[in-house]
Formats: C-alpha cells, sequence, structure tokens
C-alpha cells in the first residue's frame, strides 16, 4: 500500500515588512507549533525516565538548594530543554522515591503518572458537565473511593488540590450548616454582626485553622480539647463534656483519622454519638488515614467514617498519584452549593462541579485516580498501604534498639515519630541535617508532647524492607557523627 505523502510543515507567520506597516520589523520569536510536539515529548519522557529510574540512587533531598538562576527567554525548546537540565534539574529532590520519608508524601504510580500525563495532554476544563464526559468520570471516581473508605451512599464528593482546599471547603459548608441554624445565611449576607460558633477538636491539622482563618471564623476559634494521656487522640469524656456546656450554639466537631504526628485515629464512633446528641457538625479529616479501610488489621479505627458530615483524603498521599489531588466528601452538597455556586448565566446550573468548589476551572484531576485504581484494582492499593505500615512497624524496632533514640509513641499505622534521648531542637536539627546531607534518606522535624522530635512517614509504594535498613543505618550513622561533633567541642 502506497503510504500517504508527508504533510508539508506550514509557514509560520512572519510580521509584514517594515515599508508596509511603517513598524521596523523585530526578530522572530520562536513560536510553538503542532509539530513541535512529537519531538518535544519524546526528549521530556527520556528526561523523566532517567530521573524515575534513578531514584535509589538519587539523593532523597537537597541539602542545600541553589538559588534558581534567571529565567531565561524566548531561547528555543532545545535551549530551554539544555537550561533545565543544567541549573535545574541538579537541585531536585528524589521526593517520589523510596526513601523521602519527610511530611506525608506519596510518589508517582507508573498508572496515576501516565494518568497526570494524559490529563495534562487532554487538557479537560471540569468546571461543567457539557462538552465532555469528564465531570461524570470524576463522579465515578469520587463514588468508587467512597465506597472503598466506608462512607455513606448519601455522600458526594469533588477532587481539589489539597488539604487545605478540600478542609476549607468543608469548613465552609459547616459555617453554612451552622449559621442557618441561627437564622442566616451568611453566603449571601457575610459574617458582620454574626455570632461565634463552636470549633472543638483535639489535635486538628494546621490546614484547618488556615482553613477557618480564610473562612471569617478565625484560627482563635479552635477550641482545644483534651487527649487522652500519652495520645493524640481526643478524649470523647472530655468532648462531651465540652459539647454540653455549648448546647444551644452551633458547633463544629474536627476529628483525625490518622493524626500527622503519630497516625493515630479519633474515636470517630463516639465522636459521632456525641455530635448527633449535641447537633454538632462532624468533620473527618482522613488525609492519609482513610486509606486504613484498605488494610484488614487496621480499618475498625474508621468505625463511624459513615456518619460524618464532612471528610477529606489526599490522593498524592497515599494513593501515590502526583499532585495535587485530594477529595472532600459532604453529605450536604444543597449547602455546599449555597457557598460556592457561580452566578452567572453562560457558566450553566446546578450539578456542574463549579458550583461546589472554590475553583471554576478545574483540572482533569480525576483521570490519574481513576487510572491508578482501574489498573490497580482495591488489592493492588492495599498491597503497598500494608506492606509501609508493616516497614513503618519495622522502622519503629530498629529505633528502639538504638541506645541514643526514643520513640515518642508507638507505630499505629505509617509514621514513626522519635527524639534524640539527650538532645534539644539545635541538637535535632544538626542530626537532621546531616542525614539530609548523607542522601540516603529524608525525614522531616516536629514538637510532640513538648519533645522536639523527628518524623519518618512511610507512604510511598516503591519502599520495602531494604530501604527500611538504609533509613536505619543512615539514623545510626547521624547519631554517631553528632556524637563525634560533640566530644571533639568538649
Amino acid at each position: 500500500m502506497d503510504r500517504p505523502a508527508a504533510r508539508s510543515r506550514p509557514a509560520r507567520h512572519r510580521a509584514a515588512p517594515a515599508h508596509d506597516t511603517g513598524i521596523p520589523a523585530m526578530p522572530h520569536p520562536p513560536l510553538p507549533h503542532a509539530d513541535d510536539y512529537a519531538p518535544l515529548l519524546e526528549r521530556a519522557r527520556a528526561i523523566a525516565l532517567a530521573y524515575l529510574t534513578s531514584l535509589r540512587e538519587r539523593p532523597a533531598a537537597i541539602a542545600a538548594p541553589a538559588r534558581a538562576p534567571s529565567l531565561p527567554e524566548g531561547i528555543g525548546i532545545d535551549a530551554a530543554l539544555a537550561q533545565f537540565l543544567e541549573t535545574i534539574e541538579p537541585h531536585l529532590s528524589a521526593s517520589p522515591g523510596p526513601r523521602y520519608f519527610g511530611f506525608v508524601t506519596g510518589g508517582a504510580n507508573p498508572a496515576g503518572l501516565a494518568g497526570d500525563w494524559l490529563a495534562s495532554a487532554y487538557d479537560q476544563n471540569v468546571s461543567n458537565e457539557v462538552g465532555s464526559i469528564a465531570a461524570d468520570v470524576e463522579q465515578q471516581t469520587v463514588a468508587a473511593f467512597a465506597r472503598m473508605f466506608g462512607l455513606a451512599p448519601d455522600m458526594r464528593g469533588y477532587f481539589v488540590s489539597g488539604a487545605t482546599q478540600s478542609n476549607t471547603v468543608a469548613m465552609a459548608t459547616a459555617r453554612q450548616w451552622a449559621y442557618q441554624k441561627l437564622g442566616r445565611d451568611v453566603a449571601e449576607d457575610g459574617l458582620a454582626g454574626a455570632p461565634p460558633i463552636a470549633v472543638l477538636g483535639g489535635a486538628p491539622h494546621s490546614s484547618l485553622g488556615k482553613a477557618l482563618s480564610v473562612l471569617g471564623i478565625g484560627r482563635g476559634s479552635i477550641e482545644k480539647v483534651p487527649c487522652l494521656p500519652g495520645r493524640t487522640a481526643v478524649d470523647p469524656d472530655a468532648m462531651a463534656r465540652r459539647l454540653a456546656q455549648r448546647d444551644g450554639r452551633p458547633k463544629i466537631v474536627l476529628a483525625s483519622a490518622g493524626e500527622v504526628n503519630t497516625g493515630d485515629f479519633d474515636d470517630i464512633a463516639a465522636l459521632a454519638d456525641l455530635c448527633r446528641a449535641h447537633d454538632a457538625w462532624l468533620h473527618v479529616d482522613g488525609a492519609f488515614g482513610l486509606f486504613a479501610a484498605l488494610d484488614p488489621a487496621r480499618q475498625h479505627l474508621l468505625a463511624g467514617i459513615d456518619r460524618a458530615d464532612s471528610v477529606t483524603a489526599d490522593l498524592h498521599k497515599w494513593l501515590n498519584v502526583p499532585y495535587d489531588s485530594a477529595l472532600i466528601y459532604t453529605r450536604h452538597p444543597a449547602l455546599q452549593r449555597q457557598v460556592f455556586r457561580a452566578a452567572s448565566a453562560y457558566l450553566g446550573d446546578s450539578p456542574d462541579p463549579l458550583h461546589h468548589v472554590p475553583e471554576n476551572s478545574r483540572r482533569f484531576r480525576a483521570l490519574p485516580a481513576w487510572l491508578t485504581l482501574a489498573a490497580y484494582g482495591r488489592a493492588g492499593i492495599a498491597d503497598w498501604v500494608v506492606r509501609n505500615c508493616a516497614i513503618a512497624g519495622r522502622i519503629g524496632e530498629g529505633l528502639k534498639a538504638m541506645p541514643g533514640v526514643e520513640l515518642l509513641d508507638e507505630v499505629r499505622l505509617n509514621i514513626v515519630c522519635f527524639a534524640l534521648r539527650d538532645g534539644d531542637i539545635a541538637r535535632r536539627d544538626e542530626f537532621l541535617d546531616r542525614i539530609t546531607a548523607d542522601g540516603r534518606a529524608f525525614m522531616s522535624p516536629t514538637v510532640l508532647f513538648d519533645r522536639p522530635g523527628v518524623r519518618i512517614a512511610v507512604s510511598n509504594w516503591m519502599t520495602d524492607a531494604h530501604d527500611a535498613g538504609i533509613a536505619l543505618a543512615a539514623v545510626r550513622d547521624a547519631l554517631a557523627a553528632v556524637r563525634d561533633a560533640l566530644a571533639a567541642m568538649a
């Protein structure tokens, strides 16, 4: 069969000669062209694969990141990529790798990464339900994860960028619910002159404080309720007393499913009983802890989750899809729409997604999660969740055996929190600097029970027992280096 003739590349538009317009001719800048896609994406693919295949050998984090050079303009694709490889790429961490234990950072599983590349290539604006199937794919995906997490059937969810945005949506909807009980529509009329509402929690994440600040409720509105002794889980009896003292006022209860320092869980079922008895809104921040639903040994920690009014989950954490990807669920979509609807004739009407989240323009965030679940299924995702928990336990046991280290809490999920036995914040920071400079692992600082601590969050789909051994060796070497430095100073 004869092959079709190659299509000639259309001539690019050139500025009219100076004598036609009276305007001096300018050098023509490099312009994008459809024929650029293939060579550029092949080059990007090669760069990405070189990076991804180096993750186990690459430093987990960069000890002293250099300041980025000035951004060049109009140098062309080849020169721009060369500039990236020379001045930026060497200073990027291996955060998608198996020993990046800072914060709670997942990697990018192969299916999720492919989904993210495709989401960028197809570039759908998932603001409404017309013109594309993308919004329906989003609803199918959020419903599938709701079933996986054991949420109530009437929960409706949407994709947002992360914990701060999902908690903001939850608190904005809870605010609308609370003030409607006082006969006010704050979405329409604002907060001027509105009485305060009670917001109670044991160890809420800082993103909830940020959300309340943005919403005009204020960080200072959070009433810290005592936690159980030696725990970061709220004391249900203390919560009951606080709620009873505030009967007659709207109340929001903040529960943690996976507290960020220890992985601890509030007793969600007990809090759900209290919220029902005292007419309070129950919000569950499950950024990474909702994935305990996939571990038969830990799924009991989520008992009562089906009775929550709002629930959040970060998929760029334990689902290991690329940043940024999170879910917000509420069982009050009508109230949510009152807050977030965008009143303009050209935008369409509910149930379009833009009326339920802060962004009007929304990328196709559902596709990486859809492709991950379709490729690996619940069992495949559960495999790395269970393995991560086991590896965290193994690291915890290894740390217990080190004389210079003290665990600050038991390892309940995938978080290991420890402290140097003899050390203040300065010594802790010196230890972490040595860990980062060593490059074999990355860990992040915290303070727990008034002790300067170190957190190890095992959240990556690639992490295995060998990585646990490497991390423990890095801790031993950093401890020895700190001891040697102190001895030299004595």
